[in-house]
Parts: C-alpha cells; sequence; structure tokens
C-alpha cells in the first residue's frame, strides 16, 4: 500500500471525503478516472489520487505537469445546484487555508490557482456532469508541487514553485492531501452560508485592488479588479468607468499596478 494511502485510511476523520479511496501509481489523469467513476454511480467524497499523470490538464484547455513528489486528485462531489457556483471558493481555499496551516504564506488568483511568492505551486480544475442541463456531479481536480524541484523542468521552471522549495525539505504527501480533504469537506458543508466563503475567498486573493489584463479566448479586456460579486465572478472597473463581470479567463497582473 502506498504511504499515502495508508497515511489517509489511518488518519482521515472526514465524513464521507475520502472515504470512497482509489490510489493509481500512473494514469492519464484522475478527472478521466473520476468522471468514468461518477457515472457510474461512485459516492459523493470518492477520492481518485494518482502517483504520476501523463495527460494532467488544468483550466482553460492547458496541460498540467504530474511528476512523482506531487499531489494529483480528483474529488467527485454531487452538490444542489446553489453550492455549485462556490465550487472554485470552496476549492481554493481548501488548499490556501492547508498551506497556511505550514507556515507559508500563499494567495489566490482568481478563480482557483494558489501562488507563493507569485508562483503557482497548485492549480485547480473543476468539472461537471450534466443530465438535460442540470448538474448530476462535479469533479474537483487538484494538483499541488509537494516534493519536487520545480526548477528542473523547463516547462515550469520561470513560474512554478512547490512546498518542499519553499520549507527547504520534503514534508509527506499524505498530512497535505489529509488536511485538503479535511478543509474542503468543511467548506462544503458551509455552502449554506455563501457570502462567509466568497468573503474569506477574496480576502485571501492578489487580484482584488489590481489593474488587470483577462484574457478569454481570442478577446481581452483591462481594467481595476474591484470585488467578487455573490455569484463568485470578477467585478472589473474598465477605464470609461463602466463595470464588467468577468465569469471565466486568465486574469494578468500589469507591471506597476500594485
Amino acid at each position: 500500500m502506498p504511504d499515502i494511502v495508508s497515511y489517509l485510511k489511518n488518519n482521515l476523520t472526514t465524513g464521507f471525503i475520502g472515504k470512497e479511496l482509489h490510489y493509481l501509481a500512473i494514469t492519464s489523469s484522475t478527472q478521466d478516472i473520476a468522471r468514468e467513476m461518477a457515472d457510474h454511480g461512485a459516492p459523493e467524497g470518492t477520492v481518485v489520487i494518482a502517483g504520476i499523470q501523463q495527460s494532467g490538464r488544468g483550466r482553460l484547455g492547458r496541460s498540467w505537469l504530474s511528476p512523482e513528489g506531487g499531489l494529483a486528485t480528483s474529488i467527485i462531489l454531487r452538490p444542489a445546484m446553489s453550492a455549485v457556483p462556490l465550487l472554485p471558493a470552496i476549492s481554493a481555499l481548501s488548499v490556501f487555508r492547508t498551506i497556511k496551516g505550514l507556515g507559508i504564506k500563499a494567495s489566490i488568483k482568481w478563480p482557483n490557482d494558489i501562488l507563493i511568492s507569485g508562483r503557482k505551486v497548485c492549480g485547480i480544475l473543476i468539472e461537471h456532469g450534466l443530465i438535460n442541463g442540470v448538474v448530476s456531479y462535479s469533479i474537483i481536480g487538484i494538483g499541488i508541487n509537494i516534493n519536487f524541484d520545480t526548477g528542473l523542468y523547463p516547462e515550469i521552471a520561470g513560474f512554478a514553485t512547490s512546498l518542499s522549495v519553499q520549507l527547504g525539505h520534503e514534508l509527506p504527501a499524505g498530512r497535505v492531501a489529509l488536511r485538503v480533504y479535511t478543509e474542503l469537506e468543511d467548506l462544503y458543508l458551509r455552502a449554506v452560508k455563501p457570502d462567509v466563503i466568497i468573503r474569506e475567498w477574496a480576502a485571501n486573493m492578489n487580484t482584488i485592488g489590481r489593474r488587470v489584463k483577462v484574457q478569454s479566448g481570442n478577446s481581452a479586456v483591462e481594467g481595476v479588479a474591484e470585488t467578487i460579486n455573490g455569484s463568485g465572478h470578477l467585478v472589473l472597473r474598465l477605464d470609461d468607468g463602466s463595470v464588467q463581470e468577468i465569469l471565466a479567463g486568465d486574469v494578468l497582473p500589469i507591471p506597476g499596478s500594485g
């Protein structure tokens, strides 16, 4: 039994997340495995973990590097429709709280990238299964760089970091996963109080108050990121004074904007 699985089975005290746990030493993507399981009725809280992902993916169609030493995991949820818009906040905060608990100062880049000193340490991808246009299940995919030197991988060396690089030593991946699942369940069960979750999400975001460029497909818009509204969307104040609500996109800070 892999160390991470043994650690979780011995220490996890959640009510449902991780109670059903699947580990694959190598797989294409934990998202693909979790989707297949969800389509076949896997219970809420089912977790998939991979030692190595060969075709990990992130937001906006990007690939996600998943070498040995990282945490690649997907969690199946079956949320109420009211909770679906909160999943980016819930997932981001679960990782943010985990990293903060390690004594590392981190921030959130809207909607759910986790940064340390401006370098990416975690990416999150949320996908949904639909039946007649209604969400039947959601899969939260989380990739955390834990125990490897990002500088050894040219494709991410310029913008990524890992927890071991920040701490100066390795740490048990099971300890990180345990905390993420615990925080995720706590936040998910608090979805009945969306304002509280959104406030915590926004308060720990490096995006708010900065002039940013939002790239979405072939279009881009610039403005000051003012706040996060009740739907979890980024509110951008444009140069002409008008307000634009951003539902999705890649947020890039503009140098010299604070």
